[in-house]
């Protein structure tokens, strides 16, 4: 019989995950068919782009999905996902779920504010008692509106993978296969997930992270069995290892408008849901236009998938940074391309764009990006900004986290530990940790290594083999292990 996955891609970087690796042709490879669900309006897209025999890619409905979080019980199923997002055990680092708790009551109204309270007493015991979290993910159960029973029937899957265990609107097409008697398996996409996210959003038998340290989150913080979790490495950087997507210099130079000349210095946005970067973004620009470094440089800013949203902040914050480049010499801007629908702008689309970004950075610069993993994969010098601006973003609705209190939370934690780079907080030590980099260009490279051999495992870019055919081998050992009863 003819053995079926389904793949639930609801977010780009899960596209990368799955599609821009050796992920889902390891499937294919295995005698697997694919079923790819993700958004409904990027079906035909998809499918063009990345079409092959064996796979097949469906509507996620997420508009659906949404509706059904929105008006049956919404206050009932919202405070079951916060519990579920904020109550990991006290036993792992949960800085950054204390950093959403804050922002939840900072910015609650009504019901919800009088909620808090009890609701925050609850968190306090679910960091201490498995009872407490095991009551959390039991009553999350209950919401599961048979949205996919169409599919189900149609493809009859022998298992379902999602991007997450349930953290995202995936945990009613997890619910329903887990219902249906279906084994289920998650990945995890992103570095600060497993300390980000906290406890499945369903009941999931599998799930599959990047390293030692993910692994630990997982079975210390949110009671995963150690037995169920796969150390797989993350395939969305296979390319980067085998430098699949490096651009010629001279070809990316004349893209952007930069001087080869220069020294190239590139700030990639983050942390703008908590934190304006506009102080860190016009620091680096008054210095490369005022040209007080040793060097002469230039400045490209990554914008943020988030400075794309309906929201004035974070498109207000957008505008500043476009203008700011046209005021100033030698500072360039570069967007993150769209996917679309409901994928925004987290996506694999310019992939190229980032490896050369990286590749070709004398020194990088971020708030604790994840992309200081990428930039470590490709040895270059890293600088997390940490300037803060006083009242952050300055509107009483919205919740602002000054960046000097973030260094705490897991992901942070471990980069300055690891040494991989220098954390400034004003401009004066802006200047040092720049000056430090051009000088030594090669100063850190060994822990740099090091960081990357501890984050994410593999480095031979083999990692989408490996979690392909750790997959595929839920398949077979099921099926093995039915033919044996």
């Amino acid at each position: 019989m003819v053995k079926r996955v389904f793949i639930s891609a609801d977010h780009g970087l899960a596209v990368v995950y799955f599609l821009q690796s050796d992920v889902v042709p390891t499937l294919l490879k295995a005698g697997i068919e694919v079923i790819l669900l993700t958004d409904d309006g990027l079906i035909n897209q998809i499918s063009s782009r990345f079409g092959q025999p064996g796979l097949t890619v469906e509507g996620l409905r997420l508009k659906e999905a949404h509706r059904y979080a929105e008006t049956f019980q919404p206050g009932k199923q919202w405070w079951l996902q916060f519990l579920r997002r904020v109550g990991a055990s006290g036993r792992i680092n949960v800085e950054a779920l204390t950093s959403h708790i804050r922002q939840v009551q900072a910015e609650a109204e009504g019901k919800r504010r009088l909620l808090m309270p009890f609701m925050k007493a609850y968190v306090w015991l679910m960091r201490r008692s498995k009872t407490a979290r095991n009551w959390v993910r039991k009553a999350q159960l209950q919401y599961s509106p048979n949205l996919y029973q169409d599919l189900f029937e149609k493809y009859n899957p022998d298992l379902v993978i999602s991007s997450t265990p349930g953290w995202r609107l995936d945990r009613y097409l997890l619910r329903e296969a887990h219902k249906r008697g279906i084994q289920t398996s998650a990945v995890v996409v992103g570095w600060d997930n497993p300390s980000s996210y906290s406890l499945p959003g369903a009941q999931v038998d599998w799930i599959t992270c990047w390293s030692e340290k993910q692994f630990q989150e997982l079975v210390e913080g949110d009671d995963w069995d150690p037995r169920r979790v796969n150390i797989g490495g993350i395939p969305s950087y296979d390319g980067y290892f085998r430098k699949e997507w490096l651009l010629d210099r001279g070809d990316y130079f004349r893209v952007h408008k930069l001087d080869p000349d220069r020294k190239l210095l590139s700030y990639a946005c983050s942390f703008i849901t908590f934190s304006p970067n506009f102080q860190n973004v016009e620091a680096l620009a008054k210095l490369v236009a005022s040209d007080k470094l040793s060097e002469p440089c230039q400045l490209l800013i990554r914008l943020h998938p988030n400075h794309f949203l309906n929201d004035p902040l974070f498109a207000g914050e957008r505008k500043r940074i476009e203008k700011l480049a046209q005021d100033y010499p030698h500072v360039h801007v570069v967007e993150p391309v769209p996917l679309g629908g409901e994928l925004g702008y987290y996506s694999g689309e310019d992939m190229p764009e980032k490896t050369s970004m990286m590749a070709y950075s004398n020194v990088f610069l971020t708030v604790y990006s994840t992309m200081v993993v990428e930039a470590a994969i490709h040895d270059r010098p890293i600088v997390s900004m940490c300037i803060d601006t006083p009242g952050g973003w300055n509107r009483k609705d919205h919740f602002s986290l000054a960046l000097s209190e973030i260094g705490e939370w897991p992901t942070h934690q471990r980069f300055r530990e690891a040494d991989a780079g220098k954390v400034i907080f004003d401009p004066e030590q802006l200047i040092a940790a720049i000056e430090d980099y051009l000088k030594d260009p090669l100063g850190g490279t060994e822990s740099r290594r090091k960081f990357i051999r501890e984050e994410v495992t593999f480095t031979d870019g083999q990692a989408g083999r490996r979690t392909g055919e750790f997959l595929a081998s839920l398949i077979y050992k099921k099926t093995r292990d039915m033919g044996a009863a």
